[in-house]
C-alpha cells in the first residue's frame, strides 16, 4: 500500500502554469516574457561593449557600475512581478455556491436561478457595485475583476501584461511599478551616454556617422518614449489610487453624468503613494504548495489517463475532484457584509 502525495497547485482551477513544485507561478501565455527579458539583456550588453569600454576612458569608470546596478533592478523586479501571485482570490466554496444559487421560491419548490448579478455596498459614501462572477461562483470584492486569460479572479486588478506573463494586482503592483520606473531609468541613462559618446567621438578624427556605426544603441531613442509614457501614467495612478482598469472604465470620473470622488483615495498624494506602494505585502489566498488529503486525492479519471496538472476548470474530472474536498483546496476569503 503506497500513499500518493499531490499538492494544490497540481489540481489549480485556473489557466496558469507552476515551476519549482508551486513556488513560482505565471499566466500560461507567458512567452513574451523571455522576449522581454531578451531585449533588455541584448540592450544592456551592448552598451557594456560598444559604449562602456570609450566612456571608462574618457570620463569615469562609474557609468559601468551605475548601468550595472540599474540593470540588475530591472531585471530582479521584472521576475518579481512575473513569479509572484498577483492576488488570486480562491474559488467560492460548494456550500457557498449552494447557499447562493438555490433559493426556494414563495409557493415552496425547489428551483435554481441565476443569483442576482450586482450587489451594492456603501464605501466612504460612495456606492461601489459588486458583481458576480459565474466562474468563481463568489461576488467579487471590490476592486476585484476576472482575468479571462489567466480565469482567475485578482484583488485590486490592474491589467493582464503580457509583457510580464502574468496579471498586475494588488500582491506585484508594487514590483511592476518599480520594474517600469527602473526601466526608464536605465533607458535613459544608456541613451544619455550614447549620446555623450557619439558626441565625444564626432569632435576627434572621425565624423557623427562613422561615431554612429560604433554605437548601435541610439535605438533607444524610439524606445525610451513608450516607458517614459507608461511610467508617467502608472505614476499618476499611484498618486490618484487608481489601477488601469478603473482609469479604462472611468469608474470614478464620471457616474450618470456627475462626478464621483475616488472612494479608496486618501486624499492626498504622499498617502496614496504610501498605500500602493509601501504597504504590508498581503498573503496570498491560495495555499498552492499545501498538500490535499489522501481520502480527495483522485486515483482514476473516466478517460483512464492521469490527470493533467492544468486540466480545464469546466473537464468533469476537475469538476469531481473540486466538489469531492472543497474545503481543502483553498484558505476561505474574509466576507464582505453588505
Amino acid at each position: 500500500c503506497w500513499l500518493m502525495v499531490v499538492r494544490k497547485w497540481e489540481v489549480f482551477p485556473g489557466r496558469n502554469r507552476f515551476y519549482c513544485d508551486g513556488r513560482i507561478i505565471v499566466a500560461r501565455q507567458c512567452g513574451v516574457l523571455p522576449l522581454t527579458l531578451g531585449l533588455i539583456v541584448v540592450t544592456s550588453v551592448l552598451f557594456f561593449i560598444f559604449d562602456c569600454p570609450f566612456l571608462v576612458t574618457h570620463l569615469t569608470i562609474c557609468i559601468p557600475v551605475v548601468a550595472g546596478v540599474l540593470f540588475l533592478f530591472v531585471v530582479i523586479t521584472l521576475l518579481q512581478t512575473s513569479f509572484t501571485d498577483p492576488g488570486i482570490l480562491p474559488r467560492a466554496l460548494p456550500e457557498e455556491v449552494t447557499n447562493t444559487e438555490r433559493q426556494i421560491d414563495n409557493s415552496g419548490s425547489v428551483t435554481y436561478r441565476p443569483p442576482p448579478r450586482t450587489k451594492e455596498i456603501i464605501i466612504n459614501g460612495e456606492v461601489v457595485k459588486l458583481k458576480y462572477c459565474f466562474t468563481c461562483k463568489m461576488f467579487r470584492p471590490p476592486r476585484t475583476s476576472h482575468c479571462s486569460l489567466c480565469d482567475n479572479c485578482v484583488e485590486r486588478f490592474d491589467h493582464h501584461c503580457p509583457w510580464v506573463g502574468n496579471c498586475v494586482g494588488k500582491r506585484n503592483y508594487r514590483f511592476f511599478y518599480t520594474f517600469i520606473v527602473s526601466l526608464s531609468f536605465l533607458t535613459s541613462f544608456i541613451l544619455g551616454c550614447v549620446i555623450t559618446h557619439l558626441t565625444l567621438r564626432s569632435q576627434g578624427d572621425k565624423g557623427f556617422l562613422q561615431a554612429l556605426q560604433e554605437s548601435p544603441l541610439v535605438v533607444c531613442f524610439f524606445s525610451i518614449w513608450s516607458t517614459l509614457g507608461l511610467s508617467g501614467f502608472h505614476t499618476y495612478l499611484v498618486a490618484s489610487n487608481l489601477t488601469t482598469n478603473e482609469d479604462i472604465k472611468g469608474s470614478w470620473s464620471t457616474k450618470r453624468g456627475e462626478e464621483s470622488g475616488n472612494p479608496y483615495s486618501y486624499n492626498g498624494i504622499f498617502r496614496n503613494c504610501c498605500a500602493v506602494l509601501c504597504g504590508p505585502m498581503p498573503p496570498s489566498l491560495i495555499d498552492r504548495r499545501g498538500f490535499l488529503p489522501p481520502d480527495v486525492i483522485p486515483r482514476t479519471v473516466a478517460s483512464g489517463s492521469e490527470l493533467h496538472p492544468f486540466m480545464a476548470k469546466n473537464d468533469t474530472n476537475m469538476v469531481r475532484v473540486f466538489a469531492s474536498a472543497p474545503s481543502f483546496l483553498h484558505p476561505r476569503y474574509p466576507k464582505i457584509n453588505i
